[in-house]
C-alpha cells in the first residue's frame, strides 16, 4: 500500500496522511517530532506521488528522481549542503542525479527543495521510493476536493 506522503503549501517539511475528517484531512510531521495537524480544503496539499521533474524529453515521476538521488548518495543522505550551495554547484550535482533535466524549467529552489525532501525521507527511514511512493489505483489526496 502506498504511505502517503504530503507537501503542504506554507507550511515547511513533509507530512504523511493519518486519516480523513468530514471537512479535513489529519497529516502527521515526518519528521523526530511526528507532530499531528489537520489541514483543511483551504490549504494546498499535494501528494509526492503526483509530482515529477521536467526533463528534456518526458516529464520523471518524483519517485523516481528520488531512488536516482538516493543511488547517488547510497541511501544516506545528501552530501551536498543544498543550503550553502552555489548556483553552479547546485545544478552540477542535480545533473548527476537526472542528466537529462530541463534546465530552463527546473530551478535551484527546486532543487533545493528535492533535496531537503529527500534528506526528511532518508532520515525518517523511507527509503525504499518505489515501493512507498508509486501511486497505486485509487491512491488520490484530491478526492476530498470533488467530494465536497
Amino acid at each position: 500500500m502506498l504511505q502517503t506522503i504530503l507537501a503542504i503549501s506554507g507550511k515547511p517539511g513533509l507530512y504523511k496522511l493519518v486519516s480523513r475528517g468530514n471537512n479535513n484531512l489529519i497529516v502527521e510531521a515526518v519528521d523526530e517530532t511526528h507532530r499531528r495537524i489537520p489541514v483543511f480544503a483551504s490549504d494546498r496539499v499535494t501528494s509526492l506521488a503526483d509530482i515529477a521533474m521536467f526533463t528534456d524529453s518526458e516529464d520523471v515521476p518524483l519517485w523516481q528522481v528520488l531512488s536516482n538521488l538516493r543511488n547517488l548518495e547510497e541511501g544516506k543522505v545528501s552530501s551536498l549542503n543544498y543550503k550553502k550551495a552555489s548556483a553552479k554547484e547546485l545544478q552540477d550535482y542535480f545533473a548527476q542525479v537526472l542528466p537529462e533535466f530541463d534546465r530552463d524549467r527546473v530551478h535551484n529552489s527546486d532543487i533545493k527543495k528535492l533535496i531537503q525532501w529527500y534528506n526528511i525521507l532518508v532520515s525518517n527511514g523511507i527509503s525504499d521510493f518505489e515501493k512507498d511512493m508509486q501511486p497505486t489505483e485509487g491512491d488520490n489526496i484530491d478526492n476530498r476536493k470533488e467530494q465536497e
